[in-house]
């Protein structure tokens, strides 16, 4: 890793980029220095393409719903994988981690006036927006 450094001299400030530091975090990970690449570039992006597409958590909304159908808010957003539940409310920033996705619904459901529902996200062709 290059490390970018700054000098005074006469002239004003110079930049010097010949310095080369190790990142302490450099000794926990192997150099890959001198592995050749798995594959094309086009290749390798298709491949990490698949592996978020397998791998990427279902997303929903917890909504809810005041009386019967007087009035509803989205409440929170949540991220389901394999083994657990991620919720970040939607007003406050709380943050939760739960065990299932049945667990949210009984977070926000608030007495008998207000219960909670999810409402998953569709994920369908022209759903996604890129974020570039």
């Amino acid at each position: 890793m290059s490390n970018t450094t700054y000098t005074h001299n006469a002239q004003g400030l110079v930049m010097d980029t010949t310095e080369t530091r190790r990142n302490p975090l450099d000794a926990l990970v192997p150099d890959p220095t001198g592995i050749p690449p798995l594959c094309s570039e086009s290749d390798f992006d298709e491949l990490l393409q698949q592996l978020v597409a397998d791998s990427a958590p279902r997303t929903f909304a917890v909504v809810q719903e005041y009386g019967e159908r007087v009035d509803g808010r989205i409440a929170a957003w949540g991220l389901a994988f394999d083994d657990h539940v991620n919720v970040v409310s939607a007003d406050d920033g709380i943050r939760m981690t739960l065990g299932s996705a049945d667990r949210v619904r009984h977070a926000f459901t608030w007495g008998r006036h207000i219960t909670a529902r999810l409402v998953w996200v569709d994920r369908g062709e022209g759903a996604q927006r890129p974020l570039e």
